[in-house]
């Protein structure tokens, strides 16, 4: 029968690995917070980027934890076949510790020494019946101890894996609390963003540019889309009765708040709100076409300024005769309605690929 003491060491894998999964998570602010201030003492904008990247890393958390749980869960289910091991074998060795003993009954072993020096034919044979009976104690004995340390080896592999269950359903819970209160708490601020863009607009009060805390990328391109992650909406003439006449540019859902770039380097030449596009931004590149950025919910540039491609210029909203949050992306060969191309193969060939497109 195999030792009970050789037993792969699986358990104490588990728990190193939950130990370092259960590190709780934070909401990160970044470095350049001041001290004892969090997101609200910032602008609303710049509040709405930041929860944007602590969003972006609690998604992070949440998905790394639940591929860890995941591995951790089939590990788990091993360590169960090992607990079934062992109380295989505690039951075997219980039923020898009772074989033992039942041989030890019928050679004699329950008999008192007087009776057995008086039924004994010789000293030779009550000797050979003493050390049969020391070795038979000797046997149960260790029968035994075997039996006692089997158990409580048991006893306490089932409170690990016990432990090592409830760890990791714990911090699955955390992370998917934390995931969605960071949601929660950066769609509020979304709304309240594109709230506070709708007042001043209605009362004829064109929000400034709000500066944004850009961390730049090292682009390898000249060229890249107005927004990183989207979904293609409506697209370039379509119809629909959302417009006088057929679309003029490429639609992206994204949500309130969402960091609009500059497609390429150029100057604004145009920073406006209200009307059918709302808040928009108009921008002329070294090529000569102009690209437009509208709906949003706030402007990060001003007329005349600059930009790199990549740089953020704004975040999208729905302003102006929006039925959601979105981007609307134009190309036009003048700053004016009227003079658009189609933004998806003009970009493509510039090589940035937007990938399917869907009909509005």
């Amino acid at each position: 029968m195999r030792s009970p003491h050789r037993r792969p060491r699986v358990l104490p894998v588990l728990l190193c690995a939950l130990a370092l999964l259960m590190s709780r998570p934070t909401v990160s602010v970044a470095d350049d917070t001041p001290s004892g201030d969090g997101p609200a003492a910032l602008g609303l904008s710049a509040q709405v980027v930041r929860l944007y990247e602590d969003a972006a890393q609690a998604t992070s958390r949440y998905e790394h934890g639940r591929q860890e749980a995941e591995a951790h869960r089939a590990q788990a289910l091993r360590i169960e076949k090992l607990l079934d091991r062992e109380r295989r074998e505690l039951g075997v060795l219980r039923e020898d510790l009772g074989r033992i003993a039942r041989a030890q009954y019928r050679t004699s072993g329950g008999m008192p020494l007087t009776a057995q020096i008086v039924l004994a034919s010789s000293p030779e044979e009550l000797m050979r019946g003493q050390h049969v009976f020391s070795q038979t104690n000797l046997a149960v004995n260790n029968a035994i101890e075997k039996s006692r340390r089997a158990e409580d080896r048991l006893v306490k592999d089932e409170a690990k894996a016990v432990a090592a269950w409830e760890g990791l359903q714990k911090r699955n819970t955390e992370l998917a609390e934390l995931k969605k209160t960071v949601e929660r708490t950066l769609d509020e601020a979304r709304w309240q963003l594109q709230g506070e863009t709708d007042a001043a607009v209605a009362a004829g009060s064109c929000p400034g540019a709000v500066r944004l805390d850009q961390k730049r990328k090292k682009l390898s391109t000249a060229w890249v889309a107005p927004v990183e992650t989207y979904a293609l909406s409506a697209s370039f003439g379509s119809g629909g009765q959302r417009w006088a006449h057929r679309h003029t540019g490429q639609d992206f859902a994204v949500p309130i708040g969402t960091p609009v770039r500059s497609v390429a380097d150029g100057r604004v030449v145009k920073v406006s709100c209200g009307g059918a596009f709302g808040m928009e931004v108009v921008v002329l590149h070294t090529d000569g076409y102009y690209t437009q950025y509208a709906h949003l919910a706030s402007v990060a540039v001003d007329q005349g300024e600059r930009v790199d491609a990549g740089q953020w210029i704004g975040q999208s909203g729905t302003t102006g005769n929006s039925t959601g949050p979105h981007l609307h992306f134009e190309v036009r060969i003048t700053p004016e309605l009227g003079s658009s191309v189609d933004p998806v193969p003009w970009l493509e060939e510039r090589g940035v690929h937007l990938g399917d497109v869907h009909p509005g």
